[in-house]
């Protein structure tokens, strides 16, 4: 399975970017010693004497950039070498300023030295904050009972791995249970909260009858959490899945937010049930939940999109036509299907402000007994 974290530590570097925190592409690697070399075959090809000796100044300062204090003491140990070499020409006086670039030198061993271990001091720090968000919201498996599960995750918050949005899919003695919610707020302030409802969660899969009686669970779980915190204003929307032992049917409840869509025979529904309140607000009773259930066959699909999805909108202030879209971007593999949804709200919207969820459930219904003769 392909899901949100696959593609997050797999892409956090590049996604991060050089300034910030990913190692420096390898043209800034090999600036010092590209200048260095420039510099050097300038002044040996020249007929005349270059003064260009100033160039070596930056090559220290530049080696800080991407290597530790031991080379970037070689690369000025090499700098002030060449101020002796005849051949080059570079010590004559009023061409370099000695003193000035030994200095500069020094000083970016110094400076070289601390970022290094900073840079250690961060990667310790990101590895343990990977290793608690992914403890919060662990990958999902390939697949659970008959249903298997593909989802796709981005943070507001860049950086981080978890935010306002979770889902998670487990196995009941009533089936495969799913869910998928957004808590107020994103980023790692949302973090707690979203804890707190995939522990509830985790537990009501096991010891509650069907889905309103977890959702309840969910709701009490928030109420307890506002009260604690004195944020009476903490809610979260969700949508609730249960599917079958045999994955033929599909039972359905939504807490506030957008319904799944379904995908069959190459054309995008979207669910028609009447969403509840949010969770966390009290408003809601178990028996009040509009409850579907859906008949599911070979090869139908079932799509859950967060709010960052459905409220996209592009510079003119067009939402995001996901039911309309999303035919055309289905592919056989399920994670080609997330990945290309995302890569076309990117293209539709530009820039994506809060934080974007999907998944992407494919039911394997049991055949039906044939009778025997």
């Amino acid at each position: 399975m392909r899901s949100v974290r696959d593609t997050v530590q797999g892409r956090d570097g590049s996604r991060r970017g050089w300034l910030r925190g990913a190692p420096p592409p390898w043209w800034v690697r090999i600036m010092p010693v590209g200048l260095l070399l420039v510099v050097c075959i300038a002044t040996l090809i020249s007929p005349q004497p270059l003064d260009i000796g100033f160039l070596l100044g930056a090559i220290p300062p530049l080696a800080v950039l991407s290597y530790g204090p031991a080379a970037t003491a070689v690369l000025g140990v090499v700098v002030v070498a060449l101020q002796h070499a005849r051949v080059f020409h570079l010590d004559h006086p009023g061409n370099t300023d000695l003193l000035t670039i030994g200095f500069v030198a020094l000083l970016s061993v110094f400076v070289s030295y601390v970022r290094s271990h900073r840079d250690a001091q961060l990667d310790l720090e990101r590895t343990v904050a990977e290793a608690t968000q992914n403890a919060v919201v662990p990958p999902l498996p390939e697949k659970v009972g008959r249903v298997r599960c593909t989802g796709l995750y981005r943070a507001a918050q860049r950086g981080t791995l978890v935010g306002g949005d979770f889902f998670d899919v487990r196995e009941s003695p009533q089936g495969v249970r799913v869910v998928m919610g957004d808590v107020q707020g994103h980023g790692l302030s949302a973090v707690a909260t979203v804890a707190s409802l995939l522990g509830a969660f985790r537990e009501a899969v096991l010891d509650q009858p069907d889905l309103p009686s977890v959702a309840a669970r969910l709701d009490r779980r928030l109420l307890v959490d506002s009260a604690e915190a004195r944020r009476p204003e903490l809610f979260a929307t969700a949508a609730l899945l249960e599917f079958s032992p045999d994955a033929r049917t599909v039972r359905i409840i939504v807490c506030g937010s957008p319904p799944p869509v379904l995908l069959q025979d190459g054309k995008a529904t979207e669910v028609h049930i009447t969403p509840g309140t949010p969770l966390g607000l009290g408003l809601c009773p178990e028996d009040a939940y509009d409850e579907v259930t859906l008949p599911l066959l070979h090869g139908d699909r079932l799509f859950l999109a967060s709010d960052g999805i459905w409220e996209g909108r592009n510079p003119d202030g067009t939402y995001y036509p996901l039911i309309d879209r999303l035919p055309g971007l289905v592919d056989d593999d399920p994670g080609t299907t997330t990945e290309r949804v995302w890569v076309d709200l990117v293209h539709y919207c530009g820039t994506i402000g809060d934080d974007v969820t999907m998944l992407l459930l494919t039911p394997e219904p049991a055949m039906e007994p044939t009778g025997i003769k």
